[in-house]
């Protein structure tokens, strides 16, 4: 008598090919395939009682990869959808100054070309509105800590603004 470790082992050597052949075929990158071929997997671990015999296991782990990468596809479409938010934001910080002719694409590029942290501070702060109280518990950091990321975060962002040539009168590092 098999363990469900072992079965889930068993099914697991003799599908992970197909079904990362399937992922591949569906995802615009590597990395993507990857993360479904993952959580795929991750999934049917968590339901292995459920795990059915023979080649039902493979049919049934390709529903579990197709939910997945829709799930996936889903996620994608929110992180496009929150960064074109986020680029209307800093924008609308811009579009105060009539003189100012930023295109979008610059602020956005600038943004993009952040390091992470910069990036995942400044949305925390636009896109969900968190105090530097909220901040510093996400990050798990000081208060101050939390002042200190947020004041360079901003003057990074500004200089990297002024290096793309937005200019005006409403920078990032005066608002609050």
């Amino acid at each position: 008598m098999t363990t469900e470790a072992e079965r889930f082992a068993s099914v697991y050597a003799a599908t992970y090919e197909q079904i990362l052949g399937y992922a591949v075929r569906r995802c615009e990158d590597p990395e993507d395939a990857a993360d479904v071929v993952a959580e795929t997997f991750a999934t049917a671990w968590r339901r292995v009682h459920a795990l059915p015999d023979g080649d039902e296991a493979r049919l049934w782990l390709y529903g579990i990869a197709r939910k997945t990468l829709a799930n996936h596809r889903r996620g994608r479409v929110r992180r496009q959808h929150h960064s074109a938010e986020l680029d209307a934001d800093v924008a609308d910080l811009y579009a105060h100054d009539p003189d100012s002719a930023v295109e979008l694409s610059t602020i956005a590029r600038t943004f993009r070309e952040l390091s992470d942290g910069d990036r995942e501070l400044l949305s925390l702060v636009a896109w969900e509105g968190l105090d530097h109280a909220e901040l510093a518990k996400v990050l798990g950091v000081s208060r101050n800590a939390v002042r200190i990321r947020l004041h360079r975060a901003r003057k990074r962002l500004s200089r990297a603004l002024r290096a793309a040539g937005v200019t005006s009168h409403h920078l990032v590092t005066e608002a609050k």
